[in-house]
């Protein structure tokens, strides 16, 4: 229903798609759809193909002739199968009419290829015993170039190796072209890394995929010594066994889907922290500038709460000695509701924060375990996928709870959620990098968490030197946020839940 401009017939409709650059507020045009002529109600053909990445705030505008509609790329996947309509805005007082948006995941980016390969009389190259051969996967880049995206294991003293069966994404093959070249190199091992060239072959992802209804036997040839030998065959053959492409499912297959991501806070109310009328104090209200706490809160939230259709996120402190009567609380509601901790948007959240930090005293001890096993509670009630929750913790450091914390993170993992944790001020965060389970599988009392579930992150990491706020948002973010689709793709999985 776009307003009509022309005087003798109908408009002629386009759309200018601008993209907003990272951390500031300037605008590029990304792409324009075709002119449709005469008509208040166009239908564009031509698709813009955007790069997604979940942990960054994409703000887009279309414009047309007369209005302009703003939108975050997450809200479009995040909205019902993928469809989002947003009124024009432009002309005061006017109705402009609606802009319609479909956003679908290009599919070729998901399939994953297993296959299996063997090779016969391969030439010897060791002076004691056989070759010890191996191959290696090259996929063509557009300028000719090649790009090593496989290598298999060494089967050791055979002229006649068969290889495990092995598994690649079809994008780092041949990066979605089917008909790209695929070159193929085999050596001979050698312990001091100086591996023998026996061979190579070329193929592509179209000829292997024939693979499924019958053997492909492919040649491995040498160029030197085809020059040199007048009677030089070949070096040997590789037949490729087994050839099966299956579909991953995706992270936004399953936001399509109709999973919500559930965000839930819990912020650190303890004495370390300093006063919070005191400019020192991490917990400072200044009238110029938001908080540590504060910012994390917002970089994080203003991301997840385009995937959750309530926008009602339960907030809680921890640490603090609470009214009426000053007890020590580990999980107090930052709304004073203790039936309904849910607070309405992430500005719901900054409220009820900066409320409580007027009522509450400072105190301790740091404990996390109460909030997160609250949380896992609530993860266990629904668990066929429909619902993931997602815990932001902000913390200025040092654990008390460290043995309960782990014990709740390892039973959180086998539930359909995620923590995340921003360490703000300048304390050491040893601790934290341990919870974080990157590096080494986090286990308590003999059992091992079942995923990683554990993101942290020092706030003083991502703040931008030149005081720009909005860029240190988008920094955090990128970071803290970056793991969880990963991270539900493995609950999904594992429970072998389709979206």
């Amino acid at each position: 229903n776009l307003l009509d401009m022309d005087t003798f017939s109908k408009s002629d409709p386009v759309v200018v798609l601008f993209v907003q650059v990272s951390g500031s507020s300037e605008w590029k045009e990304f792409g324009r759809t075709e002119v449709i002529d005469n008509t208040l109600n166009p239908d564009f053909v031509r698709k813009f193909v955007l790069d997604y990445y979940f942990e960054e705030k994409q703000n887009l505008r279309f414009d047309d002739f007369l209005g302009q509609a703003f939108v975050a790329l997450g809200e479009v996947i995040g909205s019902q199968r993928g469809r989002l309509e947003r009124p024009l805005t432009g002309v005061p007082g006017k109705r402009c009419g609606t802009i319609l948006l479909l956003a679908e995941e290009l599919s070729n980016c998901r399939d994953i290829v297993t296959m299996q390969l063997c090779a016969n009389k391969l030439d010897k190259k060791d002076f004691f015993g056989k070759s010890d051969p191996f191959l290696v996967f090259y996929r063509s880049n557009e300028d000719g170039t090649f790009t090593i995206c496989h290598k298999t294991e060494v089967v050791k003293n055979t002229l006649n190796p068969v290889w495990q069966p092995f598994t690649i994404p079809v994008r780092a093959l041949c990066n979605g072209d089917y008909d790209r070249t695929v070159k193929i190199d085999v050596y001979d091992w050698d312990r001091d890394g100086s591996h023998d060239f026996i061979g190579e072959f070329a193929t592509s992802y179209r000829e292997l995929s024939r693979a499924q209804s019958q053997f492909t036997v492919y040649e491995v040839l040498n160029p030197r010594k085809k020059c040199k030998k007048k009677k030089y065959v070949n070096s040997g053959t590789v037949t490729l066994l087994s050839f099966s492409v299956e579909s991953e499912f995706t992270f936004v297959d399953y936001i399509r889907g109709g999973t919500q991501l559930n965000f839930t806070v819990a912020i650190d109310f303890t004495a370390s922290n300093g006063l919070p009328s005191q400019p020192t104090s991490l917990h400072y209200v200044s009238p110029y500038q938001l908080s540590a706490y504060a910012l994390a809160l917002k970089a994080v939230g203003e991301i997840i709460q385009d995937y959750d259709s309530d926008k009602l996120f339960p907030a809680y402190g921890f640490g603090a000695k609470v009214p009426p009567d000053g007890k020590i609380s580990h999980h107090f509601p930052l709304n004073n509701n203790v039936d309904n901790p849910s607070c309405a948007g992430i500005e719901g959240v900054l409220e009820s924060y900066l409320q409580s930090l007027r009522t509450v005293q400072l105190y301790g001890p740091t404990n996390f375990a109460p909030v997160i096993n609250q949380v896992a509670g609530t993860a266990a009630q629904v668990t066929d996928g429909s619902q993931y929750h997602v815990l932001l913790i902000i913390t200025d450091g040092v654990i008390s709870d460290m043995l309960q914390t782990k014990e709740a993170i390892v039973t959180a993992s086998s539930l359909p959620m995620s923590i995340i944790i921003v360490g703000v001020g300048p304390a050491e965060f040893e601790a934290m990098e341990e919870l974080d389970g990157d590096e080494v599988r986090l286990s308590s009392r003999g059992r091992y968490a079942e995923r990683d579930i554990v993101q942290f992150v020092p706030f003083r990491d991502y703040v931008d030197d030149s005081g720009n706020q909005v860029l240190s948002m988008a920094r955090l973010a990128k970071d803290v946020l970056a793991e969880i689709p990963e991270q539900l793709l493995s609950y999904m999985k594992t429970r072998d839940i389709k979206p």
